[in-house]
Protein backbone atom coordinates (compact mmCIF):
# COMPACT_ATOMS: atom_id res chain seq x y z
CA UNK A 1 0.00 0.00 0.00
CA UNK A 2 1.41 3.50 -0.98
CA UNK A 3 1.84 5.90 1.81
CA UNK A 4 -1.09 8.03 0.09
CA UNK A 5 -3.63 5.14 0.40
CA UNK A 6 -2.12 3.93 4.20
CA UNK A 7 -2.38 7.98 5.07
CA UNK A 8 -6.34 8.15 3.53
CA UNK A 9 -6.73 5.16 5.50
CA UNK A 10 -5.58 6.23 8.81
CA UNK A 11 -7.69 9.25 8.24
CA UNK A 12 -10.83 7.37 7.42
CA UNK A 13 -10.53 4.90 10.54
CA UNK A 14 -9.96 7.95 12.82
CA UNK A 15 -12.51 10.10 11.56
CA UNK A 16 -14.91 7.23 11.72
CA UNK A 17 -13.51 6.79 15.64
CA UNK A 18 -14.27 9.86 16.49
CA UNK A 19 -17.72 10.06 15.12
CA UNK A 20 -18.46 7.03 17.01
CA UNK A 21 -18.27 8.61 20.30
CA UNK A 22 -21.61 10.14 20.65
CA UNK A 23 -23.14 7.04 19.91
CA UNK A 24 -21.34 5.13 22.85
CA UNK A 25 -21.81 7.93 25.05
CA UNK A 26 -25.68 7.86 24.43
CA UNK A 27 -25.70 4.31 25.11
CA UNK A 28 -24.12 4.83 28.61
CA UNK A 29 -26.83 7.64 29.17
CA UNK A 30 -29.02 4.42 28.85
CA UNK A 31 -27.59 2.03 31.52
CA UNK A 32 -28.48 5.14 33.86
CA UNK A 33 -25.16 7.13 33.88
CA UNK A 34 -24.94 11.06 34.51
CA UNK A 35 -23.30 13.16 31.83
CA UNK A 36 -20.31 14.56 34.49
CA UNK A 37 -19.87 10.61 35.30
CA UNK A 38 -19.66 9.34 31.59
CA UNK A 39 -16.96 12.72 30.95
CA UNK A 40 -14.76 12.07 34.03
CA UNK A 41 -13.79 8.61 33.31
CA UNK A 42 -13.67 9.12 29.66
CA UNK A 43 -11.08 11.74 30.49
CA UNK A 44 -10.16 9.66 33.54
CA UNK A 45 -9.77 6.41 31.31
CA UNK A 46 -7.47 8.75 28.40
CA UNK A 47 -5.28 10.60 30.67
CA UNK A 48 -2.55 7.30 31.07
CA UNK A 49 -2.57 7.68 27.48
CA UNK A 50 -2.10 11.09 26.93
CA UNK A 51 0.79 11.05 29.50
CA UNK A 52 2.63 8.18 27.47
CA UNK A 53 1.85 10.21 24.26
CA UNK A 54 3.54 13.31 25.88
CA UNK A 55 6.25 11.91 26.99
CA UNK A 56 6.72 9.89 23.80
CA UNK A 57 6.98 13.23 21.49
CA UNK A 58 9.09 14.57 24.29
CA UNK A 59 11.86 11.66 24.35
CA UNK A 60 14.30 13.72 22.30
CA UNK A 61 13.96 16.79 24.04
CA UNK A 62 11.27 19.76 24.01
CA UNK A 63 11.34 23.23 23.56
CA UNK A 64 11.60 25.26 26.31
CA UNK A 65 8.49 26.90 27.39
CA UNK A 66 8.05 30.24 28.83
CA UNK A 67 5.32 31.05 31.62
CA UNK A 68 3.04 32.57 28.96
CA UNK A 69 3.62 29.37 26.57
CA UNK A 70 2.33 27.68 29.80
CA UNK A 71 -1.02 29.95 30.20
CA UNK A 72 -1.39 29.41 26.11
CA UNK A 73 -1.77 25.85 26.80
CA UNK A 74 -3.84 25.79 29.74
CA UNK A 75 -6.05 28.07 28.05
CA UNK A 76 -6.28 25.87 25.03
CA UNK A 77 -6.67 22.82 26.88
CA UNK A 78 -10.04 24.97 29.20
CA UNK A 79 -11.34 25.98 25.89
CA UNK A 80 -10.59 23.23 23.36
CA UNK A 81 -11.37 20.71 24.56
CA UNK A 82 -12.34 20.76 28.32
CA UNK A 83 -15.36 23.00 27.47
CA UNK A 84 -15.97 21.70 24.15
CA UNK A 85 -16.41 18.04 25.50
CA UNK A 86 -18.34 19.47 28.56
CA UNK A 87 -20.76 21.36 26.38
CA UNK A 88 -21.06 18.37 24.02
CA UNK A 89 -22.20 15.66 26.39
CA UNK A 90 -24.89 17.78 27.87
CA UNK A 91 -26.30 18.29 24.82
CA UNK A 92 -25.93 14.58 23.79
CA UNK A 93 -28.81 14.22 26.57
CA UNK A 94 -31.36 15.78 24.41
CA UNK A 95 -30.83 14.98 20.80
CA UNK A 96 -29.40 12.33 18.44
CA UNK A 97 -26.24 11.10 17.87
CA UNK A 98 -26.88 12.01 13.91
CA UNK A 99 -28.02 15.31 14.89
CA UNK A 100 -25.06 15.98 16.91
CA UNK A 101 -22.21 15.01 14.56
CA UNK A 102 -23.70 16.66 12.17
CA UNK A 103 -23.84 20.24 14.14
CA UNK A 104 -19.83 19.43 15.05
CA UNK A 105 -19.22 18.82 11.09
CA UNK A 106 -19.93 22.70 10.95
CA UNK A 107 -16.47 23.38 12.21
CA UNK A 108 -14.83 24.87 9.54
CA UNK A 109 -17.44 27.08 8.49
CA UNK A 110 -17.52 28.69 12.33
CA UNK A 111 -13.39 29.03 11.84
CA UNK A 112 -13.72 30.75 8.91
CA UNK A 113 -16.68 33.44 10.87
CA UNK A 114 -14.56 33.38 13.40
CA UNK A 115 -11.82 34.43 11.35
CA UNK A 116 -13.86 37.31 9.57
CA UNK A 117 -14.82 38.40 12.95
CA UNK A 118 -11.25 38.22 14.70
CA UNK A 119 -8.74 38.30 12.20
CA UNK A 120 -10.97 40.89 9.63
CA UNK A 121 -10.60 37.76 7.02
CA UNK A 122 -12.50 38.77 3.34
CA UNK A 123 -15.27 35.69 2.03
CA UNK A 124 -15.72 35.35 -1.01
CA UNK A 125 -19.79 34.74 -2.63
CA UNK A 126 -18.31 31.16 -3.43
CA UNK A 127 -17.93 30.88 0.64
CA UNK A 128 -20.84 32.50 1.48
CA UNK A 129 -22.95 29.89 -0.36
CA UNK A 130 -21.34 27.50 0.92
CA UNK A 131 -21.93 28.89 4.44
CA UNK A 132 -25.61 29.16 3.07
CA UNK A 133 -25.88 25.76 2.30
CA UNK A 134 -24.48 23.99 5.09
CA UNK A 135 -26.29 25.89 8.00
CA UNK A 136 -29.67 25.13 6.02
CA UNK A 137 -29.02 21.20 5.92
CA UNK A 138 -28.75 21.63 9.80
CA UNK A 139 -31.77 23.28 10.01
CA UNK A 140 -33.69 21.07 7.95
CA UNK A 141 -32.68 18.13 9.99
CA UNK A 142 -33.19 19.89 13.18
CA UNK A 143 -36.59 21.22 11.94
CA UNK A 144 -37.18 17.46 11.00
CA UNK A 145 -35.90 15.69 14.59
CA UNK A 146 -37.92 18.54 16.54
CA UNK A 147 -41.18 17.51 15.02
CA UNK A 148 -40.43 14.06 16.01
CA UNK A 149 -38.87 14.64 19.59
CA UNK A 150 -39.65 18.04 20.67
CA UNK A 151 -38.83 18.77 24.12
CA UNK A 152 -35.09 19.50 25.06
CA UNK A 153 -33.78 19.23 21.21
CA UNK A 154 -33.63 22.82 21.13
CA UNK A 155 -31.66 23.38 24.44
CA UNK A 156 -29.21 19.97 23.14
CA UNK A 157 -28.72 21.63 19.65
CA UNK A 158 -27.40 24.87 21.47
CA UNK A 159 -25.53 23.09 23.82
CA UNK A 160 -23.85 21.38 20.92
CA UNK A 161 -23.53 23.99 18.54
CA UNK A 162 -21.69 25.58 21.62
CA UNK A 163 -19.20 23.11 21.35
CA UNK A 164 -18.34 23.62 18.09
CA UNK A 165 -18.09 27.19 18.55
CA UNK A 166 -15.69 26.36 21.70
CA UNK A 167 -13.51 24.31 19.24
CA UNK A 168 -13.33 26.65 16.29
CA UNK A 169 -12.10 29.08 18.85
CA UNK A 170 -9.37 26.91 19.90
CA UNK A 171 -8.35 26.01 15.93
CA UNK A 172 -7.95 29.89 15.60
CA UNK A 173 -5.91 30.40 19.03
CA UNK A 174 -3.84 27.49 18.12
CA UNK A 175 -2.54 28.93 15.14
CA UNK A 176 0.77 29.85 16.41
CA UNK A 177 1.26 27.36 19.15
CA UNK A 178 1.14 24.69 16.60
CA UNK A 179 3.90 26.47 14.79
CA UNK A 180 6.03 26.55 17.98
CA UNK A 181 5.52 23.44 19.42
CA UNK A 182 3.77 20.89 16.57
CA UNK A 183 0.63 19.96 16.71
CA UNK A 184 0.87 16.27 18.35
CA UNK A 185 2.52 18.13 21.26
CA UNK A 186 0.12 20.69 21.49
CA UNK A 187 -3.19 18.27 21.30
CA UNK A 188 -1.25 15.68 24.12
CA UNK A 189 -0.49 18.78 26.51
CA UNK A 190 -3.97 20.38 26.26
CA UNK A 191 -5.93 16.97 26.53
CA UNK A 192 -4.09 16.43 29.58
CA UNK A 193 -5.59 19.60 30.83
CA UNK A 194 -8.92 19.00 29.73
CA UNK A 195 -8.86 15.64 31.37
CA UNK A 196 -7.30 17.01 34.66
CA UNK A 197 -10.47 19.48 34.68
CA UNK A 198 -13.15 16.93 33.52
CA UNK A 199 -12.06 14.40 36.29
CA UNK A 200 -11.88 17.31 38.56
CA UNK A 201 -15.47 18.35 37.88
CA UNK A 202 -17.00 15.07 38.59
CA UNK A 203 -15.38 14.36 41.42
CA UNK A 204 -16.95 18.16 42.76
CA UNK A 205 -20.05 17.71 41.11
CA UNK A 206 -20.54 13.98 42.26
CA UNK A 207 -18.37 12.57 44.06
CA UNK A 208 -19.73 9.13 43.58
CA UNK A 209 -20.69 9.27 40.60
CA UNK A 210 -17.44 7.39 38.72
CA UNK A 211 -17.26 4.68 41.26
CA UNK A 212 -21.09 3.37 41.26
CA UNK A 213 -21.52 2.80 37.53
CA UNK A 214 -22.37 -0.54 36.27
CA UNK A 215 -19.96 -3.38 34.68
CA UNK A 216 -21.52 -1.99 30.95
CA UNK A 217 -20.73 1.40 31.57
CA UNK A 218 -17.18 1.16 32.74
CA UNK A 219 -16.19 -1.25 29.70
CA UNK A 220 -18.02 1.29 27.00
CA UNK A 221 -16.10 4.07 28.80
CA UNK A 222 -13.53 2.14 28.36
CA UNK A 223 -13.53 1.59 24.83
CA UNK A 224 -14.94 5.27 23.94
CA UNK A 225 -11.50 6.45 26.04
CA UNK A 226 -9.20 3.95 23.35
CA UNK A 227 -10.88 3.82 20.25
CA UNK A 228 -12.93 7.16 20.13
CA UNK A 229 -10.37 9.13 21.64
CA UNK A 230 -6.98 8.13 21.72
CA UNK A 231 -6.63 5.94 18.91
CA UNK A 232 -8.32 8.69 16.49
CA UNK A 233 -5.90 11.23 17.31
CA UNK A 234 -2.90 9.52 17.03
CA UNK A 235 -4.31 8.14 13.50
CA UNK A 236 -5.20 11.48 12.04
CA UNK A 237 -2.05 13.01 13.24
CA UNK A 238 -0.13 10.35 11.23
CA UNK A 239 -2.22 10.84 7.81
CA UNK A 240 -1.50 14.69 8.47
CA UNK A 241 2.01 13.31 8.26
CA UNK A 242 1.15 11.27 5.11
CA UNK A 243 -0.89 12.89 3.51
CA UNK A 244 -1.59 16.59 4.54
CA UNK A 245 -3.93 18.39 6.44
CA UNK A 246 -6.28 19.39 3.54
CA UNK A 247 -6.80 15.76 2.47
CA UNK A 248 -7.06 14.79 5.93
CA UNK A 249 -10.00 16.95 6.57
CA UNK A 250 -11.69 15.97 3.30
CA UNK A 251 -12.59 12.41 4.98
CA UNK A 252 -14.44 14.35 7.37
CA UNK A 253 -17.38 14.00 5.37
CA UNK A 254 -17.23 10.04 6.87
CA UNK A 255 -18.35 11.38 10.21
CA UNK A 256 -21.84 12.09 10.16
CA UNK A 257 -22.67 9.09 7.41
CA UNK A 258 -20.76 6.76 10.11
CA UNK A 259 -22.16 8.51 12.73
CA UNK A 260 -25.72 7.65 11.31
CA UNK A 261 -25.49 4.25 10.02
CA UNK A 262 -23.69 3.48 13.88
CA UNK A 263 -26.89 4.80 15.41
CA UNK A 264 -29.21 3.41 13.66
CA UNK A 265 -27.34 -0.10 14.46
CA UNK A 266 -27.12 0.52 18.16
CA UNK A 267 -29.21 2.90 19.13
CA UNK A 268 -32.59 1.94 17.28
CA UNK A 269 -32.55 5.53 15.50
CA UNK A 270 -34.46 6.17 12.61
CA UNK A 271 -32.82 7.12 8.99
CA UNK A 272 -35.08 9.17 6.95
CA UNK A 273 -35.19 10.43 3.58
CA UNK A 274 -35.07 14.08 5.19
CA UNK A 275 -31.84 13.35 7.39
CA UNK A 276 -30.17 12.49 4.83
CA UNK A 277 -31.60 14.71 2.76
CA UNK A 278 -30.34 17.27 4.96
CA UNK A 279 -27.30 15.97 5.47
CA UNK A 280 -26.40 16.24 1.90
CA UNK A 281 -26.57 19.50 2.23
CA UNK A 282 -24.91 20.21 4.95
CA UNK A 283 -21.92 18.03 3.64
CA UNK A 284 -21.98 19.42 -0.02
CA UNK A 285 -21.44 23.02 1.81
CA UNK A 286 -18.81 22.23 4.22
CA UNK A 287 -16.91 20.47 1.48
CA UNK A 288 -17.13 23.66 -0.65
CA UNK A 289 -14.96 24.97 1.81
CA UNK A 290 -12.55 22.20 2.15
CA UNK A 291 -12.05 22.20 -1.64
CA UNK A 292 -11.25 25.74 -1.56
CA UNK A 293 -8.60 25.32 0.64
CA UNK A 294 -6.90 22.56 -0.82
CA UNK A 295 -6.46 24.83 -3.69
CA UNK A 296 -4.93 27.15 -1.60
CA UNK A 297 -1.78 24.81 -1.19
CA UNK A 298 -1.79 21.89 1.52
CA UNK A 299 0.09 22.01 4.73
CA UNK A 300 1.89 19.61 6.68
CA UNK A 301 0.24 19.88 9.95
CA UNK A 302 -3.31 20.77 10.80
CA UNK A 303 -4.89 19.67 14.13
CA UNK A 304 -7.74 16.87 15.40
CA UNK A 305 -11.23 17.18 16.31
CA UNK A 306 -11.41 14.96 19.81
CA UNK A 307 -13.96 16.59 21.43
Amino acid sequence: MSPYHQGMLLAAVGTICFSAKAVFVKLMYRYGADPMSVLGLRMAFAFPMFAVLAWWVDRKGRPRYSARDWQAILLLGTVGYYLASFLDFLGLQYITAGLERIILYLNPTLVLLISVVWLKKSVSRRQWVALGMAYAGVLFVFWHDLKLEGGNLPLGAALVFGSAVSYAVYLVMAGEMVKRIGSLRLTAYATLVACALCVAQSLILNPSGMFIQTSEVYGISLVNSLFCTFVPVLFVMLAINKVGSSVTAQTGMLGPVSTIALAAWLLGEPITSTQLIGTAIVLAGVSILTIRSTSHGDEKHGKSNSH
